[in-house]
C-alpha cells in the first residue's frame, strides 16, 4: 500500500482526507500544526492524537521529507542545502540571516523550463515540475535545522520563491505550498512576507492574484523589448507593454502597494543610462521599487558584472525620478548561493546543457 504524503496538503485538502478516513475537522488541524510548527515527521511523536489514530496515519500515512545531500555555510552566514529530490535530481535552498529577518529562499523546479541566459539555474537545463511536498518540505528541512529563538521567534521571517525554476510554471504545487505557509496551523507567515517572483507569466499571474495573492516580484532585466528578447526569451511572448499591464492588475488585490522589479545588472548589455531612463518611462503608471543586481559570475556565463560607478549612476537616475531604488548586497557567493547562481543538480532533458557547452567552447581561441 502506497503511503500518502502528507506534505502535498494544505488545510482544506487534509480535512478532506480526514474526512475520508471518519476523522473529524480538528483532527487534520491538530496534525498540520504537529508537522509544520512542532517539526514532527513521526505519527507516534503527535501525543494528543488517539493511538488509534495514530496507528491508522503509520499505516497509510506518511511526512515525506527531502533528504540532506549536502550543505555549506557562508563566511557572512548564509546557508545553502542542497535536498535530494530522486532519479538523481537536487534542489538548493537558501537562507539569508539579516539583523531585522531572515529569509529563506526556495526551489520550485529541478531546473528551469525557461532560459534566461544570465542565470546558472537556466543553464543547467530542466528535469521536472517539484511536488508541493518537495516545495514545502524545504521550509520545514530549514525551520527544523535553523529551530526558534530564546523567544520561541521563528528564525525564518520571511520566505521568498526565487530559488531554481519559474514558480508560476508551477502553478498549482506552488499555490498549495503558498496556502501552507500562510495558514495559521501551518507557518502562519504574513502575505506581505512571502514573495513570488516570476519572469513574466502573465495569466498565471491573473490568476494568482485571486487564487493566493502574496507581495510579487518580476525578474524584468531589461528596459526595452530588444534587449529583453536576448536574456529573457519567454518576452518574446510575454512582452513589455504586456507585462506592465499585468502588474497593474495583480497590484488590485495584492498586499502590498507596488511590485518589485529584480533587475541584475550586466556590462555593457542592460546597464547604460539610457536603459536608466527608458525604464523611468517604462514604470511610470506601475506603483514599484527597484533591486538592482550585480551580476553574480558563474563558470563560462559570457557576462561581466556592471561597474560599481555605473550601478550607482543607473540608481541614481531612478531615484532622481522618485523611484525607490537599492542595490542588492550580494550575499553567500562565495558558496554559489548568489541571485542567479543556484545550480542543484539537475538530470537534464532538453539537452540545454550539452548546448551551452558546445557555445562556450565554440567561442574558445
Amino acid at each position: 500500500m502506497n503511503k500518502t504524503n502528507l506534505l502535498d496538503y494544505d488545510l482544506p485538502a487534509l480535512t478532506d482526507h480526514f474526512a475520508q478516513m471518519g476523522e473529524k475537522p480538528f483532527r487534520a488541524r491538530q496534525v498540520m500544526r504537529w508537522i509544520h510548527q512542532g517539526g514532527a515527521s513521526d505519527f507516534d511523536a503527535m501525543t494528543d492524537l488517539a493511538k488509534s489514530l495514530r496507528a491508522k496515519l503509520q499505516q497509510r500515512a506518511e511526512v515525506g521529507i527531502p533528504a540532506l545531500m549536502a550543505a555549506q555555510a557562508s563566511k557572512d552566514g548564509t546557508r545553502k542545502w542542497l535536498l535530494d529530490v530522486g532519479t538523481g535530481n537536487g534542489v538548493e535552498t537558501v537562507f539569508i540571516p539579516e539583523s531585522e529577518r531572515g529569509t529563506l529562499c526556495i526551489s520550485s523546479q529541478v531546473g528551469c523550463a525557461l532560459e534566461c541566459t544570465f542565470c546558472s539555474t537556466g543553464r543547467q537545463g530542466f528535469n521536472r515540475n517539484l511536488s508541493a511536498a518537495e516545495i514545502i518540505g524545504q521550509l520545514w528541512w530549514a525551520n527544523k535545522a535553523l529551530g526558534v529563538t530564546p523567544k520561541n521567534e521563528r528564525v525564518i521571517s520571511n520566505v521568498v520563491m526565487m530559488g531554481m525554476g519559474e514558480p508560476l510554471a508551477n502553478y498549482d504545487n506552488v499555490v498549495t505550498a503558498l496556502s501552507v505557509m500562510l495558514d495559521d496551523h501551518g507557518y502562519g507567515l504574513s502575505r506581505r512576507r512571502v514573495t513570488v517572483s516570476t519572469s513574466g507569466m502573465i495569466p498565471q499571474m491573473d490568476r494568482l492574484k485571486d487564487d493566493m495573492p502574496v507581495a510579487l516580484a518580476v525578474s524584468l532585466h531589461a528596459s526595452n523589448d530588444a534587449v529583453r528578447d536576448e536574456i529573457v526569451p519567454l518576452n518574446k511572448k510575454y512582452p513589455l507593454k504586456e507585462l506592465m499591464a499585468a502588474c497593474q492588475r495583480y497590484l488590485a488585490k495584492a498586499p502590498r502597494d507596488f511590485v518589485t522589479f529584480e533587475y541584475v545588472m550586466l556590462d555593457g548589455v542592460n546597464d547604460r543610462l539610457q536603459h536608466a531612463r527608458e525604464l523611468v518611462a517604462l514604470v511610470k503608471d506601475t506603483p514599484c521599487k527597484f533591486n538592482l543586481i550585480p551580476f553574480n559570475p558563474f563558470p563560462n556565463s559570457g557576462y561581466a558584472r556592471s561597474k560599481r560607478e555605473q550601478i550607482h549612476a543607473f540608481r541614481d537616475i531612478l531615484a532622481e525620478a522618485g523611484l525607490v531604488t537599492t542595490v542588492r548586497k550580494t550575499r553567500g557567493d562565495d558558496i554559489d548561493a548568489a541571485c542567479g547562481q543556484l545550480a542543484g543538480q539537475v538530470k537534464d532533458k532538453t539537452k540545454r546543457q550539452a548546448k551551452w557547452q558546445q557555445i562556450y567552447l565554440a567561442q574558445q581561441p
